[in-house]
């Protein structure tokens, strides 16, 4: 319930199967989302072949359980 008000469809008690595959696809998308965040670091560091070149490099990673 948490998650579908977050993406904005509502869901009632008991049988939801009006529901269409984008609407229970982004209640299941929310949920992995809150589960296994996905993580982002940034580094900048000079390029190797000339040194007065810097660069940022992104990393992003998600941690699965």
């Amino acid at each position: 319930m948490e998650a579908a008000s977050e993406v904005g469809v509502n869901l009632k008690q008991g049988y939801n199967g009006d529901l269409t595959s984008k609407q229970a696809g982004s209640i299941g998308g929310q949920m992995v989302n809150v589960m296994c965040p996905v993580r982002q670091a940034v580094y900048d560091r000079e390029k190797e072949h000339n040194s007065w070149h810097t660069g940022t490099i992104i990393y992003t990673y998600a941690l699965a359980v």
